[in-house]
């Protein structure tokens, strides 16, 4: 294992075990240096490494924090690594929504409320029979975040967050290529919406699964 490996792995330990505590500075340098039995320059690496996915937290002429450890924040990197993807990897990426989004679909069908069934009916009356494909992904992209985020799950909402990015240009072009793309797109929005407004979770896990595979299977077969 490389030293700042090494490092790395000693600090997590220490949050893991409960030793730093969300909020809690960190000793000074030269102190959990040597506590650990790293070396400063090691420690420093590896601190600089946690910060930059969002586990520490320096600051300037004050110290280095362990962060709030809330999910959304560490799963920023998660964003920031999938931005990264390969055009072939795309499918990859529908297959793990499809797994996802329609367990949160359901999850939702019990902890959406009214006032946020309202709010993704009057988004969908807004975009119209006709949109443009921009407008219905643009719209798409909020929906789907809306319902996530009434699962009430904030670590799946993160993750299908994340994974939204790289599905977006197959979205558009599945909407500029196929015949019938928007119109099923829609249908298929208010197939999940009613399904929620019934508090009916597998009917509305099986009309998040058949909307999200349909862009699946039309992508399979175009590429």
């Amino acid at each position: 294992m490389a030293v700042t490996d090494e490092a790395i792995e000693k600090i997590k330990g220490m949050i893991v075990s409960g030793a730093l505590r969300p909020g809690d500075r960190l000793p000074k340098e030269s102190e959990l240096a040597a506590e650990l039995g790293l070396s400063r320059n090691s420690l420093r690496e590896a601190v600089r490494a946690l910060s930059l996915i969002r586990i520490l937290d320096v600051r300037q002429g004050d110290g280095t924090y362990v962060t709030s450890l809330d999910p959304q924040l560490l799963l920023e990197a998660l964003s920031f690594v999938v931005d990264f993807h390969r055009d072939d990897t795309v499918l990859e990426f529908l297959a793990v929504r499809r797994i996802l989004e329609p367990a949160a679909t359901a999850l939702a069908t019990t902890r959406i409320t009214e006032a946020e069934l309202d709010v993704l009916t009057d988004q969908l009356d807004a975009l119209g029979a006709a949109p443009s494909v921009e407008e219905l992904v643009a719209c798409d992209l909020e929906f789907h975040r809306g319902i996530v985020q009434s699962s009430g799950n904030s670590v799946l909402c993160s993750l299908l967050d994340g994974l939204s990015g790289p599905t977006t240009r197959a979205r558009v072009w599945r909407g500029l290529t196929q015949e019938d793309a928007v119109s099923r797109t829609l249908h298929e929005h208010r197939a999940i919406l009613a399904a929620l407004r019934d508090r009916d979770a597998e009917a509305a896990r099986s009309w998040a699964t058949v909307h999200i595979a349909s862009v699946e299977q039309w992508l399979r077969s175009t590429l």
